[in-house]
């Protein structure tokens, strides 16, 4: 089985930092691409930040600038690390990965429980 486990959330005033990370358990062969979501009160999930297995990232255009995602392969963990943070950044963050079991020829996808940022004065 595998799970992924998102920490780092919690309250922050505005222009502040957090670092999110999305730490990856079990039966793990490799990990594919890992993805940022977040979904605030009301509103449709979107896509945060991507990052492939080879460290090529691309974000969301509200974000560009003030978040950067990595990944330490050495640890199956992928961070989020969010600076200049806005009100309008409050959401539930989740991890999502495309994580290959070993002996498999194909990639399954995999949801963390999220984390709440909420940026508030």
């Amino acid at each position: 089985q595998v799970q992924l486990v998102e920490s780092g959330g919690g309250l922050v005033q505005p222009g502040g930092s957090l670092r999110l990370s999305c730490a990856a358990s079990g039966s793990i062969f490799s990990i594919n691409v890992v993805s940022w979501y977040r979904q605030a009160p009301g509103k449709q999930r979107e896509l945060v930040a991507v990052i492939s297995s080879g460290g090529r990232t691309n974000y969301a255009d509200s974000v560009k600038g003030r978040f950067t995602i990595s990944r330490d392969n050495a640890k199956n963990t992928v961070y989020l690390q969010m600076n200049s943070l806005k009100p309008e950044d409050t959401a539930v963050y989740y991890c999502n990965a495309d994580i290959y079991p070993p002996g498999s020829a194909a990639g399954y996808d995999y949801w963390g429980q999220g984390t709440q940022v909420t940026v508030s004065s």
